[in-house]
């Protein structure tokens, strides 16, 4: 049998602090007089679940391609970000359109780094578009496009985009401080990783939510674990199926949610398709 927080008196109708849930009182004097030795746990524990709240609602829809209106690919690597215009377009709708202009605003296509990297720093200068930023950054962390490899330069690039709302730039930032480009991982970094993470997922990205299934995995929370992969495979991420698929042969997902999960899994799959992306895929040998 439970017991009052405050006067200890064992009873069997408690009644739960409203804010956090930790504790329970026999009655509103006993709650009133463990209020000051209650209020901090209490207000972080009600954080807490404000946060979880919003850690875990529904993730925003999946942006759509301006050509198609389709939703685009979960692959990166299956987009284009075009300098000229700052828009960002599906496999598909590069690969299928005459290759020699853009297929949004019609400017001719760079032919070369030289003139793609001057896009960048222009729509940067004039227009300090967080895509554009993001994309330098990824550039400089693999010395692509003609640029040297600095992972300095783009942890700061990163930030500066992160700044403005990109969810590929928190993302990109966890995993720097997790692999240790460009900085020196430690307790503190380590707990900035799982803020940007944190940001990421709520944005709707669906790898930075499936990164947090995994770290709260190992760290011993599969509740957690697995509500996070939940999310991610309903939005149709195929490693977070994997770990639900996983979950339910050890018994950790029941056989009617496993078999929920793969149907709104296939759904968002569904709605990334089309003949054109086939077509480019199959092209390109994907």
């Amino acid at each position: 049998m439970e017991s009052c927080a405050a006067c200890g008196k064992a009873e069997v109708s408690l009644k739960s602090c409203r804010s956090c849930k930790l504790v329970k009182y026999c009655g509103v004097d006993c709650q009133v007089s463990h209020r000051s030795a209650h209020k901090k746990a209490c207000r972080n524990r009600a954080a807490e679940l404000l946060f979880d709240l919003k850690l875990f609602a529904d993730p925003p829809r999946r942006e759509e391609c301006v050509i198609c209106c389709i939703p685009m690919p979960f692959k990166e690597t299956e987009s284009t970000y075009m300098t000229c215009c700052g828009k960002t377009i599906c496999c598909g709708c590069r690969c299928c359109l005459p290759r020699e202009h853009c297929p949004f605003c019609n400017a001719g296509l760079p032919r070369s780094d030289e003139e793609r990297n001057r896009r960048l720093f222009e729509r940067i200068e004039k227009y300090n578009d967080p895509e554009a930023i993001s994309h330098l950054g990824h550039c400089y962390t693999f010395g692509t496009n003609g640029l040297p490899l600095d992972h300095g330069k783009a942890i700061e690039l990163f930030q500066r985009a992160s700044q403005l709302g990109h969810a590929g730039a928190h993302y990109r930032l966890a995993l720097a401080y997790f692999l240790e480009r460009g900085v020196q991982l430690d307790r503190k970094k380590a707990k900035k990783a799982i803020h940007h993470c944190h940001i990421a997922a709520m944005m709707g990205h669906l790898d930075a939510r499936c990164r947090l299934g995994v770290y709260e995995g190992l760290d011993g929370n599969h509740d957690r674990s697995l509500r996070h992969f939940m999310i991610a495979a309903r939005g149709g991420h195929d490693e977070s199926l994997g770990a639900i698929k996983n979950g339910y042969m050890k018994g950790w997902v029941t056989k009617e949610d496993f078999e929920k999960i793969l149907r709104e899994h296939k759904a968002s799959q569904d709605e990334t398709k089309s003949d054109q992306r086939d077509r480019a895929r199959a092209a390109r040998g994907l």
